[in-house]
Parts: structure tokens; sequence; C-alpha cells
């Protein structure tokens, strides 16, 4: 009696086929943040896209955790939005708990805590968080994917962030959040500057990324309220 026996070729195919499956995606996208004396600006890249296949040109990347305070996130969108809802809620029952919103410093622990709490199983998300601290002061707090953190005058995640942050790097220097006796993390810029070169920065990515494009969404939160702006990137 024959027995069919499979190729050597097959089976190794078959093997390299289930080792390439992933819980992840990364669907692009680029965020900035800047923070100056009494402003915050946060920006983000409003394209979503996968391998070479550009999903939706409208995705907005920027949550708005409270009227100080704007969370910034790239990565897996799934995952996003999953840690998204989680810093809500989280938020409300501190509402009904405190009868106050929670301040920029104190979300910025909250996310750190989220984030370590899921580190053997992580949230694919990497994030900026931005706004005005306790003094009214600006405050950008950047993050990895498990949570160590720290306040920083600017910062960029997301797939043009290679592109982004040399820029960044030259025009505003910020003290190093290691330098004794600390010093103040705020850029120098006003905040018309600020925005500018937030603009600048993203038209220069959305040339040579092809994950960064289409528009971008700026915040700027300052002690006068909330301003929104948009402008156009390339499409292609």
């Amino acid at each position: 009696m024959s027995m069919l026996v499979a190729s050597p070729d097959v089976s190794l195919n078959y093997r390299q086929q289930q080792s390439t499956w992933s819980p992840y995606d990364n669907n692009g996208g680029t965020c900035v943040a800047i923070a100056g004396a009494d402003y915050c600006v946060v920006a983000a890249d409003t394209r979503m896209s996968t391998g070479f296949t550009i999903l939706t040109r409208d995705n907005s990347k920027i949550l708005k955790l409270s009227d100080t305070c704007f969370l910034v996130s790239s990565g897996f969108q799934a995952d996003i939005r999953a840690l998204q809802k989680h810093l809500d809620a989280q938020h409300q029952i501190y509402q009904h708990q405190h009868n106050k919103k929670m301040s920029c410093p104190a979300m910025a622990q909250l996310l750190s805590n989220t984030l370590y709490y899921k580190r053997f199983f992580p949230y694919y998300a990497f994030n900026v968080l931005g706004g005005l601290d306790n003094e009214g002061k600006g405050c950008v707090f950047t993050y990895d994917a498990v949570g160590s953190y720290e306040r920083v005058g600017y910062s960029s995640q997301g797939s043009g962030q290679q592109l982004l942050m040399p820029v960044l790097d030259n025009q505003l220097r910020s003290a190093s959040p290691l330098l004794l006796p600390a010093r103040d993390t705020a850029t120098p810029l006003v905040e018309a500057e600020a925005v500018d070169l937030i603009k600048d920065v993203f038209a220069s990515a959305a040339e040579r990324d092809i994950y960064t494009g289409d528009g971008v969404e700026i915040v700027v939160v300052n002690t006068s309220g909330i301003r929104r702006e948009y402008i156009d990137l390339r499409k292609d």
C-alpha cells in the first residue's frame, strides 16, 4: 500500500507562513508636541495606512483628555483606540471620586501605569502627551511602549520621528532633564513660531515618509483656551 508523503518543500513553506503571523500592525503616521512657557502645541498627520495601502486620509490621532491635556498616538490603531477608551474611563472615575478633572502631570502618570500594566502584551502605541501643568506652563511627556516616560520640551513619535527630531533638536535645544540643578524644559519659541516650525517639519517629512501625509491637525493649548488648525500635505 502506497503512502502519500508531503514534500519537504511544502512543509517548509507551511512553517514559514505560520511564523509570519503577528497580532500587531503598524498603521504609520507621525505626531509631535512642543511646550512653551505658557502654551503647548500638539500635532499629527491624518493618514492611516498598512503596508503600501492607504486606509483613510482623514484619521485623527489626537485625543482630548481634558481642557488642558491632549494625547497624540502613532502605531497600531486597534491598540490606540483600546488605550484611549481605557484612559477616558479612568478619567471619568477620577472625576466622580474627586469632583475635579485630572491635571496633565497626573494624566501622564496614569498613562505610564496603564502602559506598564500591559508590559507582557503591550499596547503597540507610541504616545506623546501634551498640555498645561498646574502652574499654566506647557508640558510634554514622551513614552515608550511599556510606560517609561519623561517630561521634555518637545517630542515626536511615529514613522517620521527620525526625520523630525534632528530638525527639532537643532531649532529648540531644550535642556536635558538629567542636568542638575533642574532646568525649565520649556522651549524658547513663542506660540506662533512653534506652530510655523511644526508646519515646516511635517511638510518636509511628507516628502520622504510614505506613511506621513494628506494633512496635519494642529491643536494649540494656552491659558486662553484651545485653538485648532489644519493644513494640507501631499496626497501621494
